[in-house]
């Protein structure tokens, strides 16, 4: 299992991290089997975060007998001191630990920084030993950017992606110049790059990234044990497939973070925004079922409120790209 540094946090990371998002929809025993199957093979990196229902249990549970050997990240939405405080107490007796390797801000709409309560307690649980490094996850590159740069911050999470625009790419750079660490986030694209060693060879290219790889299932995480071994070559199949995923991830499209909802007509904008992408890249008869069709159809409901592309992080024109999707799924559906 190939390591990096992981900027000035002194954790030298596996270059594969496992991201316990998925492992909420699975059992017990199967989240079990994977968590300890990463760790056998070298993963030594998993991140969670509070707001995951029960995902910080299934961790400490899983890898509780050999907490040393691992960094654990967790994230806290607390706006305020206590908040914090009250969130780390749980996740460290959900966690079955008494510290926390990495714990991050999530998603914050600002980046605090000294003299603000929020950053002051901090702070005050580096001092104690309850945590070991701060970071900040976010969707906007400009605030993405200022943590780095502040000085305030040992690492950040941001989007990483094949899809990732130039001046994206460009914060792995930064984070190496201020010795931050940088968790790359959504490697696939929120799921548009169907060929997970296009996106693995692709990261490569970045030493600074440590992609958080969501895994729900032992075959997902085999392929990228798989890459370990055998990273996939940069050749011209593989050099035609990125070309293709980025051309297609040039535009405006939905990288399904969420942040957008709720929407008051019930739309699944996530999904919805981008389904034409999700007809191409995998099976049709997914999305083309009675449920789906009634929710797509939930966009003809749309008020245009803006409330959508308000908390958009991408600034996107969610509902011009929502009636979009739909008039590009009744084309689907009636193309017979």
């Amino acid at each position: 299992m190939e390591k990096t540094r992981f900027g000035r946090t002194g954790f030298m990371a596996s270059r594969t991290a496992f991201g316990c998002i998925p492992i909420q929809r699975i059992s017990m025993e199967e989240s079990d089997a994977l968590l300890r199957r990463a760790f056998d093979a070298g993963v030594n990196l998993f991140d969670t975060a509070r707001g995951y229902t029960d995902s910080e249990e299934r961790v400490g549970r899983a890898l509780a007998a050999v907490r040393g050997r691992v960094y654990i990240a967790t994230k806290s939405g607390a706006s305020g001191p206590e908040g914090l405080r009250r969130d780390l107490d749980t996740s460290l007796r959900q966690l079955a630990t008494d510290y926390v390797d990495l714990y991050q801000l999530h998603n914050p709409s600002t980046v605090p920084g000294p003299g603000d309560p929020l950053y002051d307690a901090l702070l005050g649980l580096r001092r104690e030993g309850r945590i070991r490094a701060i970071g900040l996850t976010n969707h906007s590159l400009e605030r993405a950017l200022q943590a780095v740069r502040s000085g305030h911050y040992d690492a950040v999470q941001y989007p990483i992606s094949p899809l990732s625009t130039d001046a994206e790419l460009a914060l792995a750079g930064e984070c190496r110049r201020h010795d931050v660490g940088l968790l790359a986030m959504k490697a696939l694209g929120g799921g548009l790059i169907a060929e997970a060693g296009v996106a693995f060879a692709f990261l490569r290219r970045y030493p600074e990234a440590v992609p958080i790889w969501g895994v729900q299932r032992m075959g997902e995480l085999e392929e990228l044990l798989g890459y370990e071994e055998r990273p996939p070559a940069e050749d011209d199949a593989w050099r035609a497939r990125l070309a293709h995923y980025r051309a297609e991830g040039s535009g405006a499209f939905c990288r399904a973070c969420g942040y957008c909802l709720p929407c008051p007509a019930g739309i699944p904008i996530p999904m919805a925004a981008r389904m034409s992408l999700m007809l191409g890249r995998s099976r049709p008869d997914l999305w083309t079922t009675p449920e789906w069709r009634a929710k797509m159809a939930l966009i003809e409901k749309c008020a245009r409120c803006g409330g959508c592309a308000k908390r958009c992080p991408y600034h996107l024109d969610t509902p011009a790209l929502l009636a979009g999707e739909w008039k590009k799924y009744r084309a689907y559906l009636d193309r017979d």
